[in-house]
């Protein structure tokens, strides 16, 4: 073509649409215009057994036949016809009464005789973010290059990678103007920007409202339009300027205004994040809300710096305890637990010395290793190791500062043999 095509969207809901030729082109054809609402009519002396199964299902009428002369005018005019018959001298008859007629018409075997082509699609996907967003690509009779884009365009949509907020809101089923928000509760993982799963990429990438913690991967409100609102809720040891009983509020408050809502939280919702009372009071609320697990720092981070949690000869099992209202509640977790079980304490370096003394006393060796690991899966990832004993004095004698997270078992010395693991710390 001298020109670029001129892009058009059809509406094809109830419109007579005819496909002459009967095998998986026609078949693939077929599929799509159904998919648009059309009714479709194939005109073929025989069909492929998926086309078969569209007129055994009663979707798509068949004409047993060749083509002929006036098959696009009959019973009633049709708005498009698609050709995919394998010969062109009838594709080319086809292109011509259609021409003629004023009918828009699309050959599968001569793109370049065709008035009108089909692209290839990308959807996204029903209940994903992306829903509702059609993006069509033409590649100047090129089909393999523009799939490869088509594809390359459908991964981004579903990954969130592309600005799929909507800004014209739909109103809930059965014509009520009110539009119903939500809130999806979205583990960002230990910090790093590339850690954060797909769905929740997408569903931030949705969002009107953001609240937001102080860890996981703030880097990517950065990408935010610009008219997201952002809401900083963030908390520092010592320091909690929002109660969470405040957030709770705010993530009702916005869904009822029909927004969605996205509580980026550090880590995974659920493991220590205090996920749960902020989706239990969402559901008492009447707010409709979903989970999106996170890669939990219990876990990363220790691997960041590396040091398994559990290590085949070492250790079979660990335990994640909470050490921020002191030593009793890291006493209780581990009670249970193998005497060779891994300890991984969040939120545990303001009561290292009370916790580690408590450890000793009750029964833990002062030699056990011991790695505090902060900032993990940032550039500034530094971990110190040394033994439950020495634990306090060492730190203080490190500046360690939160986040950070506590490792206490044989696995520590691992990392003698690994080093860093995490390629953000390493630059990779």
């Amino acid at each position: 073509m001298a020109r670029p095509a001129y892009s058009l969207t059809l509406d094809l809901e109830g419109r007579r649409v005819v496909v002459v030729g009967g095998g998986p082109v026609a078949a693939r054809r077929a599929q799509g215009l159904l998919a648009a609402g059309a009714a479709v009519q194939v005109v073929a002396p025989w069909v492929c057994e998926d086309v078969q199964q569209l007129v055994d299902d009663g979707r798509v009428r068949w004409e047993q036949r060749e083509y002929v002369a006036g098959d696009l005018l009959t019973p009633e005019p049709a708005w498009l016809v698609q050709t995919a018959t394998g010969d062109p001298a009838v594709d080319a008859q086809v292109a011509r009464e259609a021409a003629a007629a004023r009918i828009w018409c699309v050959q599968a075997g001569d793109g370049r005789a065709s008035s009108a082509w089909t692209p290839a699609v990308a959807r996204g996907a029903a209940g994903s973010p992306a829903e509702g967003i059609t993006v069509a690509v033409s590649a100047a009779g090129d089909p393999r290059r523009a799939m490869a884009v088509r594809d390359a365009v459908s991964a981004a949509l579903d990954s969130g990678t592309l600005p799929v907020r909507g800004t014209r809101r739909t109103p809930e089923p059965g014509g009520s103007d009110h539009v119903a928000g939500r809130v999806a509760l979205v583990g960002g993982g230990p910090g790093a920007e590339d850690l954060i799963t797909v769905r929740g990429r997408a569903l931030l990438a949705a969002a009107d409202v953001v609240v937001a913690d102080r860890l996981g991967p703030r880097g990517l409100l950065r990408d935010l339009a610009a008219e997201v609102e952002v809401v900083d809720v963030g908390k520092t040891p010592g320091n909690h300027p929002v109660s969470q009983q405040r957030i709770n509020e705010l993530l009702v408050h916005h869904a009822r205004l029909g927004r969605r809502v996205v509580r980026l939280k550090g880590g995974d919702p659920f493991v220590l994040g205090r996920g749960g009372e902020e989706a239990l009071y969402c559901v008492r609320h009447g707010v409709a809300v979903e989970v999106v697990p996170g890669v939990t720092s219990a876990v990363s981070v220790p691997a960041a710096a590396g040091i398994p949690v559990t290590h085949r000869g070492i250790t079979a099992s660990f335990v994640v305890a909470s050490a921020h209202d002191g030593a009793d509640d890291v006493l209780r977790a581990a009670a249970d637990a193998a005497p060779d079980a891994t300890l991984v304490l969040l939120m545990g370096v303001t009561g290292l010395e009370r916790t580690a003394k408590a450890l000793v006393a009750a029964g833990r060796p002062e030699s056990t290793p011991v790695a505090l690991v902060e900032r993990g899966w940032t550039a500034d990832q530094r971990t110190t190791t040394t033994t439950l004993g020495r634990a306090a004095a060492d730190a203080r004698a490190a500046g360690v500062r939160a986040p950070a997270v506590v490792v206490v078992g044989e696995v520590v010395g691992v990392r003698a043999a690994l080093g860093d693991l995490a390629g953000v710390a390493s630059g990779g």
